[in-house]
């Protein structure tokens, strides 16, 4: 009879056939039950939410720390409400989310947009301080609207920095939803390694773990392409 020490390290620690069994059942084996491929549809149920809210807050941080790092007026009223909001722990909200908005989709978003928003906002607003002040001058002077100074000036500066930004953030965006997923969710990858921990189940819970890390390593390269092929001149700047 084995030592149960052995016998929990064999239930605890899979072989690779036991995982390459499981991929195989999840990936590529139709549930009987909903007649669907239970990691496709997790994956692209966890996709959805993930690029809506992340989607919403580098929109919201953009428009809203663009403006605030041009106009005096708007940072001196929006920044104390910016910096209370970065300072709440969106985890720590979550069940207010889900008795706010329920426990369908908008609460799993809204968690990723309050748990990204801020940032993005403050650092798009240090982008847009950085920038030099005589260009800002020398557009007002040549007739320039304030409009026109935000948006066909500023705006294509600092949206580089907006990627980068999304880049450094998309860690927490995932914590987030897994985090969301694993309360209220019928569906979506952190949905189902909660749902199988309960079985101890790693043959399931380490390639979800690995195809969430490559996921998540695919939007980085994405995105770091997209820098490169749409901002070269941020590219030599910055010395990437």
């Amino acid at each position: 009879m084995r030592p149960a020490s052995r016998r929990a390290n064999d239930k605890l620690l899979p072989t690779p056939a036991q995982m390459v069994e499981a991929v195989d059942r999840m990936a590529f084996q139709q549930d009987r039950r909903t007649g669907s491929y239970p990691m496709a549809r997790d994956t692209v149920s966890s996709l959805k939410r993930l690029l809506i809210g992340v989607t919403l807050a580098a929109s919201a941080g953009l428009l809203l720390g663009l403006n605030m790092g041009l106009f005096p007026g708007m940072s001196a009223t929006l920044n104390p409400f910016v910096t209370f909001l970065s300072m709440i722990p969106p985890l720590a909200i979550l069940p207010i989310l889900f008795i706010s908005f329920g426990v369908d989709e908008l609460a799993k978003v809204m968690l990723i947009f309050i748990g990204l928003f801020p940032l993005i906002t403050r650092d798009i607003q240090l982008a847009v301080r950085k920038l030099p002040g005589e260009q800002i001058t020398k557009a007002l002077t040549l007739g320039a609207s304030q409009l026109e100074l935000a948006y066909r000036i500023v705006l294509p500066q600092i949206l580089p920095r907006l990627i980068e930004t999304v880049r450094l953030s998309l860690g927490a965006a995932w914590l987030f939803l897994i985090a969301a997923e694993a309360i209220a969710a019928d569906d979506g990858l952190g949905y189902r390694i909660f749902l199988v921990r309960r079985y101890l189940a790693m043959d399931v819970i380490l390639p979800y773990v690995l195809w969430i890390t490559l996921l998540g390593y695919g939007m980085d390269l994405l995105l770091r392409y997209l820098l490169r092929w749409g901002f070269p001149w941020y590219i030599d700047r910055e010395g990437e």
